[in-house]
């Protein structure tokens, strides 16, 4: 049995988990406070939100240790006390963290091995170098050519580098139209910088370009997939998923990350950048910049994503987790053989 928790901020986190477990052998439970999804075949345990009542203020970082854990607060305790109950009647053989520092440490705290999925920016805090320290292995959904910088060795030597993978990596793609100049937005679920009057003066100043957006005020799909395959090119937000998908497409990209903590989105954008794989911008551009930007995309096409999204990346990362499994499954049979 394997535990999977997922943070239920935007999409990314759950659709990564869908992908990993539909691949996985071994059974896969999910943990979360969002809704079980449509598609889920195994358990659901749907945890108690610690946001809400409570205060927040009461030194929520632990000393600087943690990153969410408020003195009595009602939420967190309760979902904590939920995922140790899960714990304590499942004993689960390994427990993936997508992602949250304090999930991690409750489960080895209880014994559990923990994978942690990574995420780019700088993880030096002390909450982030101690759940990377203690996982037995990291998940980095991006390739091992295009590593993150300043990671310490023993943090890159237990690291499955899968590449992106999206839940429209099996899909087929269409045949995008010839001579079209449509271009697709994509705001995302996870909060955006934008503004209305933003992409209004952005599609103003590109007028033989058509617009759609998703997010915001354009409103959200539960499958972009044929409008990624039939636009030109898609702006986007930096976000795993996101990118992901847009990569699975093989849509040329204009990239702007969004503020993040610890940089995340900045630092994908970067290394976007230093690949060639997407133009990138570390602002939203101005309207007089838009003909030029959608033009180099246009030019430099989308193939250059398979760098990215090689296709297998939830088979790779589901074969981990099924091995990291098998060997704790052995190790309950054989306690004595792993001393």
């Amino acid at each position: 049995m394997i535990g999977y928790y997922v943070h239920h901020q935007g999409r990314g986190h759950l659709h990564r988990a869908l992908c990993v477990a539909r691949h996985a052998r071994a059974p896969v439970t999910g943990l979360s406070s969002l809704p079980r999804p449509d598609g889920w075949t195994g358990e659901w345990i749907h945890l108690p939100p610690d946001t809400g009542p409570g205060d927040a203020a009461a030194d929520p970082t632990g000393h600087g240790r943690l990153h969410w854990v408020p003195r009595h607060h009602a939420g967190l305790r309760a979902r904590s006390a939920a995922v140790a109950a899960w714990i304590e009647r499942a004993a689960p053989a390994l427990l993936v963290s997508d992602v949250s520092v304090e999930i991690a440490v409750l489960a080895r705290l209880m014994g559990v091995p923990v994978v942690v999925s990574a995420m780019r920016g700088d993880r030096s805090d002390p909450a982030h170098r101690l759940a990377y320290d203690l996982a037995d292995a990291l998940l980095a959904p991006w390739p091992a050519t295009l590593p993150e910088p300043g990671w310490p060795p023993q943090w890159r030597a237990k690291t499955e580098y899968t590449g992106a993978f999206s839940r429209h990596d099996d899909r087929p793609r269409p045949e995008r139209p010839a001579g079209a100049r449509e271009v697709l937005l994509m705001m995302g679920a996870g909060g955006s910088e934008l503004t209305e009057a933003d992409v209004r003066k952005a599609a103003e100043a590109t007028p033989d370009w058509r617009w759609t957006v998703l997010g915001g005020p354009g409103g959200w799909t539960d499958d972009p997939w044929p409008l990624l395959c039939r636009a030109t090119v898609v702006v986007t937000h930096a976000g795993q998923n996101a990118l992901a998908e847009c990569a699975a497409a093989r849509t040329p990209a204009v990239v702007v990350p969004q503020t993040r903590p610890h940089g995340e989105q900045h630092a994908t954008a970067r290394a976007l950048a230093g690949a060639g794989l997407a133009t990138v911008r570390e602002h939203w551009p101005e309207p007089h910049e838009w003909p030029a930007l959608l033009d180099t995309a246009r030019r430099t096409g989308g193939e250059r994503w398979r760098l990215w999204a090689p296709g297998d990346g939830a088979a790779r990362a589901a074969r981990l987790l099924d091995g990291l499994a098998a060997r704790t499954d052995d190790e309950k049979e054989h306690p004595c053989a792993s001393r």
